[in-house]
């Protein structure tokens, strides 16, 4: 067992403790949200809606979370499922190692468990994919297991709590909270409590605008009592994620299809499909000194082929290219953010030319592949602008 004191955080008495259990757990059964995923004990259900809601909000979550059952009813199903149904079941939430990781454990129990997803917090934990937060709320939850299940929600309630003044961004200090959890955890009923301290995070006692003189718990909380609620949770800020710059090429035939390629790398989005890409050192500055609307900066001069030619090469095609200035997408990764400008061209004829996994595919098309969100976002101003 962890000593608190080190760390200067002092528990409280067993009454106290108790007290604040049934104060919680009282505004639970008052407040809880309806979630689909509340309405099973099914471990499958409730494992897929807490990877789901990993870095993803509840609302966002639902329909995502019942298409994915529908088209995988079973940890077989998923076990077993077709790399780019997989893929497409999961396009827009990111975070694409997550579902190559629950396909894993799915394989994991149908070979070592015999199809049974396991019941014990040990076995959930040995799962791929599967680290303390998710292991404790599968456990909790679908087996009433007294396991915590510490999650940046439950870090920001306890931080205000007992005033604790260590950085929640800074993984080696989950093992504090996770001790914490350990002598608070309501035994008779773990997953209720795990679920309410998530609920109170993420509403109450949200990071931006909480509403503390609301608490159900206000009493017990140091910060609150003690007009510190602006300092707690204390976390560091985020770095600048690292700008990349890449040229998206936007190309149709004569048949009104599109070019795309399917991104056989390991890296960023694999095995998805994409318009191609060429990253560049970056785009001038020159015209967005000028803030022009709907302009976007030619690539700066480059030594060798610039990003059409390279393509031209690399693709095997002869293209018409036009100069139209598309606006600059966006998009933010964890750790980066892609600025990309789209260059549309034409080509007479297109034929299979290329070692490359591509396709021509009608918009209408589009649907029946996995397309990450960089790329919608590419196509959406590619119709914005070309119609």
């Amino acid at each position: 067992m962890l000593d608190l004191e080190k760390y200067g955080v002092t528990m409280w008495e067993e009454e106290k403790i108790l007290s604040f259990r049934q104060k919680l757990l009282a505004w639970y059964d008052e407040n809880k949200r309806d979630l689909p995923w509340r309405r099973s004990k099914n471990p499958y259900h409730i494992w897929v809606s807490e990877i789901m809601l990993q870095q993803t909000r509840v609302d966002t979550v639902i329909p995502y979370y019942e298409r994915f059952l529908e088209w995988f009813p079973t940890v077989e199903s998923l076990a077993n499922a077709p790399e780019e149904r997989l893929l497409k079941a999961w396009e827009g939430l990111g975070y694409y190692s997550r579902v190559r990781n629950m396909q894993a454990a799915a394989q994991q129990i149908m070979n070592d468990f015999n199809g049974d997803f396991p019941s014990t917090y040990e076995g959930i934990s040995s799962l791929k994919g599967i680290g303390p937060y998710t292991a404790g709320a599968i456990s909790s939850i679908a087996f009433n297991l007294p396991q915590p299940a510490v999650d940046g929600n439950v870090m920001r309630v306890l931080a205000r709590l007992f005033e604790v003044n260590h950085d929640i961004g800074n993984p080696s200090n989950r093992k504090i909270f996770q001790a914490m959890m350990e002598i608070l955890i309501d035994p008779d009923r773990p997953g209720d409590f795990n679920q309410a301290l998530m609920d109170l995070g993420s509403d109450i006692e949200a990071p931006v605008n909480p509403r503390p003189q609301d608490s159900p718990i206000k009493e017990f909380s140091a910060a609150y009592q003690h007009g510190t609620m602006d300092r707690y949770p204390i976390k560091a800020p985020k770095k600048k994620p690292i700008p990349i710059y890449l040229n998206a090429l936007v190309v149709s035939n004569e048949k009104g299809q599109f070019l795309l390629e399917k991104n056989e790398s390991e890296k960023l989005l694999a095995g998805f499909w994409h318009f191609p890409l060429i990253e560049v050192d970056e785009f001038s500055k020159e015209e967005d000194e000028l803030n022009l609307f709907s302009q976007v900066s030619e690539p700066t001069t480059q030594f060798g082929p610039s990003p059409k030619s390279s393509f031209e090469q690399d693709y095997n095609l002869v293209v018409d290219w036009d100069d139209y200035k598309f606006e600059e997408v966006k998009h933010v990764f964890s750790h980066r953010k892609w600025h990309i400008q789209i260059l549309r061209g034409k080509v007479e004829k297109s034929e299979d030319y290329s070692d490359r996994e591509v396709l021509w595919l009608s918009p209408e098309e589009f649907v029946h592949y996995p397309i990450a969100k960089p790329q919608q976002k590419i196509w959406q101003e590619y119709l914005k602008r070309d119609h």
